[in-house]
């Protein structure tokens, strides 16, 4: 099948294991991507590699190119997308530790380019956006997280907020009575620009923190930093367990 686009976010800013074959410097109409795009093969899946985030991690989240991004996979002809986020804990079963793959979110942010829609239209073009995400690579990803036994969460709500800050207390429990589960900064407009380009996107959410007013005490970059490595050590598993079939 078609190669897949693996778009890595904080904590996978390269992929350990990836046969790299060639690494491919992309221009775009919307700008630069966040990195050059790695090809290679991962446990015998065809991958295009990308770092979200950039490749020393220098890009905060209200500052990636996304739209550049996914243009970049798009023209070289990726049609399935993983975008990987580390999130924050909302609901009691995404604790510190859980994967997730999503099946729904709430958009917080703002002053981001967040459509194609632009420019000299002939007409107005509006794009369904009921399901955000790919049922079909969301099975594959929930599949693959079974068979590598990954602790994981077949459904959540992400919830998409501005950054790099982290949230307050209160804005939290907003989220919370608005049916998130999940708290990241990157979900939009990455996702919602997926769509329009018509790409098959799914997201991995590794939950690395309890959020905002969650726990006893602040959150400390050592606690994210620690459920950072363990969780994308299982990410990592996943991945490998989608297998060069998928």
């Amino acid at each position: 099948m078609s190669r897949i686009g693996i778009i890595g976010g904080s904590g996978l800013t390269k992929l350990s294991r990836l046969d790299i074959t060639h690494r491919e410097v992309m221009h775009t109409p919307y700008g630069e991507p966040s990195a050059p795009l790695t090809h290679g093969v991962y446990e015998g899946l065809e991958v295009v590699f990308l770092p979200r985030h950039g490749s020393g991690h220098t890009i905060p989240p209200h500052k990636v190119n996304y739209r550049a991004n996914l243009w970049a996979l798009k023209a070289i002809g990726v049609a399935r997308v993983i975008g990987m986020a580390a999130v924050g804990g909302i609901t009691a079963r995404m604790a510190p530790g859980r994967i997730c793959i999503p099946d729904q979110l709430v958009d917080y942010t703002w002053g981001r380019a967040h459509t194609y829609v632009e420019g000299d239209l002939a007409e107005v073009t509006h794009v369904d956006f009921t399901e955000p995400y790919c049922e079909a690579l969301r099975s594959q990803l929930i599949a693959a997280g079974r068979r590598a036994g990954v602790d994981l969460e077949a459904s959540g709500t992400y919830g998409a907020t501005q950054g790099p800050r982290l949230e307050t207390a209160q804005e939290i429990r907003r989220m919370e009575r608005d049916g998130c589960d999940l708290v990241g900064m990157t979900g939009m407009p990455e996702t919602a620009l997926a769509r329009e380009l018509g790409l098959c996107y799914a997201c991995c959410a590794v939950v690395v923190n309890w959020a905002a007013g969650k726990s006893e005490g602040p959150i400390t970059m050592a606690e994210i930093e620690a459920n950072l490595a363990s969780g994308m050590a299982q990410a990592r598993g996943l991945l490998a367990s989608l297998g060069p079939d998928a």
